[in-house]
């Protein structure tokens, strides 16, 4: 390792540590100490929450975007599918986190722009709204009717957008290229981690594990989220508005933002990817778009460089012998599988992209038939 590889290494990882002791740090002022707190204090870190989510966060992407590119193009490795996923991150970053909240004077725009059902905020916010709710700091007081009607609007249309490009494109379009959660870490992030030892997969105990809890965890989110639903809709369910919210909270809190900062910390950059309920939902709309690797491009030299590079730890190798498809609920589409086989034997590819490529390739022959 050359200095130079040594030293944007080492960057990105002091970049990763601060933004982790900025997530604790301020979540912990937010939601621990907050609700207690002076009106001017929850006025203040509401401020800074802002701040650190916009543009501190876009930063952090652009910068270390820059410096995953240096280490590849130091390691000689190629990086075609894994660039892309960082130009994608950084304009969706730069639209969600400086863009559009200027424009449409929300701060808070960010967290309309996690699809359903991994928040249900935008739907509290239609309740406040709806309650004409009139305490500090809510996002009704903050925005008014109008600000929360133009943000749910945007929220309606990532959700659509997100469902249609899952059934052109796979789950790739929001796991790797547009989620603002775990998969900008993963791909901004990940050569960086785990900041503490080595790089661990994930055994088969740990997958059986995983893949429970998937199920369990989509099971819980749904319930939260269509309990808000029916709330909106003026169907009262079990259990007290306060105890819901508070339950969501350490939801998000201790299974999402702590976990996922403790894997980051402790063993590698998607494990939060194999119980994601966006993730769950997403995996199962991109069988019906008919995700898969193909594995028959050139020929397999049978190296195993795809399965060290899948971070899902999906088994490609075994299909690429055979010259098989790979299709797996768990796969992101992050294409670093694609990017690693030394002879361009794999490719990502949905109908729509074979569809496409079909077309193009019929043109291409005609074009060349009239010459």
């Amino acid at each position: 390792m050359n200095k130079q590889h040594s030293l944007a290494l080492k960057t990105l990882r002091w970049i990763l540590g601060t933004y982790i002791i900025l997530c604790i740090g301020i979540a912990t002022l937010k939601y621990a100490y907050g609700p207690s707190a002076s009106l001017s204090f929850q006025e203040g870190i509401t401020w800074f929450w802002h701040f650190y989510e916009n543009w501190i966060k876009t930063f952090f992407i652009i910068i270390c975007s820059i410096l995953t590119l240096k280490i590849i193009a130091q390691s000689k490795k190629r990086s075609t599918m894994h660039k892309r996923n960082l130009i994608g991150l950084i304009i969706i970053a730069l639209l969600v986190h400086i863009i559009l909240p200027i424009c449409l004077d929300n701060k808070e725009l960010y967290v309309y722009a996690m699809p359903f059902p991994w928040t249900t905020a935008p739907l509290q916010h239609l309740y406040e709204a709806q309650s004409m709710a009139q305490s500090p700091n809510t996002t009704f007081t903050i925005l008014g009717i109008a600000g929360i009607s133009a943000s749910f609007v945007f929220y309606l249309s990532i959700n659509l957008f997100i469902f249609i490009g899952t059934l052109l494109f796979g789950r790739r379009l929001q796991c790797s290229t547009l989620c603002l959660f775990n998969g900008f870490a993963s791909e901004v992030f990940g050569i960086g981690m785990p900041l503490i030892g080595k790089r661990k997969k994930v055994g088969s105990k740990a997958l059986k594990g995983l893949t429970m809890l998937r199920w369990v965890f989509l099971m819980i989110t749904l319930f939260f989220g269509f309990w808000w639903l029916l709330k909106l809709c003026g169907i009262h369910l079990f259990g007290e508005l306060n105890t819901i919210d508070k339950l969501e909270t350490i939801k998000y809190l201790g299974a999402e933002l702590l976990m996922a900062l403790f894997f980051w910390v402790a063993f590698f950059d998607r494990v939060y990817c194999y119980y994601c309920p966006v993730g769950t939902i997403l995996g199962l709309i991109s069988k019906l778009a008919g995700q898969k690797i193909t594995t028959d491009r050139t020929h397999c030299v049978s190296c195993n460089q795809c399965n060290i590079a899948c971070p899902m730890t999906i088994d490609i190798a075994s299909n690429a012998k055979e010259g098989l498809p790979v299709q797996n609920l768990r796969c992101v589409g992050c294409g670093h599988c694609i990017d690693a086989c030394p002879t361009q034997n794999l490719s990502y590819s949905t109908h729509f992209l074979d569809c496409i490529s079909k077309n193009s390739t019929h043109s291409n022959q005609s074009h060349s038939t009239k010459l």
